[in-house]
């Protein structure tokens, strides 16, 4: 088992796959999938750095490479590239470079460093971006602006019912019953659902 484990190449994966977890739970948290897996991951290599050779300072950029994912989590668009950009170039030389090889080279295959870096980089930057763009996009629905809009009920109304309002469908509620057919006006909202009433033609 030690002889896996203790694969450059092995241990190089394992904390590529560990560092995108990680970087993943940063921007969603509280699944603990990703928290899970992260620590299992970098667990596997954190034994393989402690018990293979390695250059710190390619581990301090390793490490070093969070602090401008953490700003470009932070920042506005414009500047989040640059900083996102920082740090995947951070992670990639950091972990190629983590374990020492003969010289200059890193003890990781070229191949597999080429082809991991470029993977990892893309789907950083690719799965990143659009999950901060999500996660800061204005709800395509204003629910509270359908507050004094009138439209027409699509069936009966008391406890629940349907109403065309907006140009959409919405599941409604009234304290007094409301005949399908009718014009009704939004007067407030629980949730998904609004609270309607009839208004008189």
């Amino acid at each position: 088992m030690d002889t896996v484990l203790l694969n450059p190449n092995i241990a190089y994966l394992f904390l590529a796959g560990g560092v995108l977890l990680t970087f993943f739970a940063l921007v969603t948290p509280g699944t603990g999938f990703l928290e899970v897996g992260a620590f299992f991951l970098l667990a596997l290599a954190g034994y393989a750095i402690y018990s293979l050779p390695i250059h710190i300072w390619a581990l301090i950029v390793l490490v070093v490479s969070v602090v401008p994912f953490g700003m470009a989590i932070r920042r506005q668009a414009a500047r989040r590239g640059i900083y996102l950009g920082i740090s995947i170039v951070g992670v990639v030389v950091g972990s190629a470079y983590l374990f020492r090889g003969e010289g200059l080279t890193p003890a990781v295959n070229i191949w597999l460093v080429i082809i991991t870096s470029a993977l990892m980089g893309g789907f950083l930057w690719l799965v990143i971006t659009k999950t901060l763009e999500a996660l800061e996009a204005t709800p395509s629905h204003n629910i509270s602006g359908l507050i004094g809009r009138t439209g027409e009920a699509k069936t009966d109304i008391h406890d629940e019912g349907s109403a065309q309002i907006a140009g959409e469908l919405w599941s409604v509620r009234s304290d007094d019953p409301i005949p399908a057919g009718a014009h009704i006006r939004v007067l407030n909202r629980s949730g998904f659902v609004l609270d309607v009433e009839k208004v008189e033609d």
